[in-house]
């Protein structure tokens, strides 16, 4: 019985040490999760609480996000969407989406998400409440290009404050307002 104890031990030790850890890393494209609660700080972001159809039927301003949860450059611009969130809060409709459901199945219909996906990531398209697509980018856009884009499409002042993005280590970081102390008014 012993004899089986000392192996049973020894291969459990073997499995240990030989097991890779498991290591978030925003500068490559592993699949870490969801990347808006590891990078962002910010999980309710997913899924969307709004789909396009909706948005447009409402006349609300609409910016979808695409991203990869293993893309180091979607991982980077994680805080940036959440930042849109903490700026234009429920102004807006954001819809951020995983492209890979979008493979090969792009839609022809404009109020579906899928038909504005270039195929590139990320990619942000902010439409207005009339369909109208005021903003178009791919890659790591700025926050004020963005914004530009948001007050064009919902007739709302751009923020009279920003946001930095503060990171806890190599990988957790969250956007905070700067400057802001009162809620927004959001009176057209």
């Amino acid at each position: 019985m012993a004899h089986l104890f000392t192996r049973l031990l020894s291969l459990c030790l073997t499995i240990f040490l030989f097991a890779s850890s498991v290591v978030a890393a925003r500068e490559t494209n592993s699949y870490d999760g969801n990347i808006f609660p590891i990078y962002a700080g910010n999980g309710s972001l997913v899924p969307p609480s709004a789909k396009l159809a909706d948005s447009l039927k409402n006349n609300r301003a609409s910016v979808i996000v695409f991203y990869l949860d293993d893309s180091s450059t979607s991982k980077a611009f994680a805080p940036v969407v959440s930042g849109i969130k903490l700026l234009w809060g429920s102004a807006i409709d954001l819809i951020p989406l995983t492209t890979d459901e979008f493979q090969n199945n792009l839609s022809k219909d404009p109020k579906d998400e899928s038909y504005y996906w270039h195929g590139n990531i990320p990619q942000i398209v902010v439409i207005d409440g009339n369909g109208e697509v005021v903003l178009d980018e791919e890659g790591l856009v700025p926050v004020d290009t963005i914004n530009k884009a948001i007050s064009k499409a919902t007739g709302l002042d751009e923020p009279s404050f920003s946001i930095t993005i503060k990171s806890f280590n190599e990988y957790s970081s969250e956007p905070s307002k700067d400057g802001y102390t009162d809620p927004r008014p959001y009176n057209k």
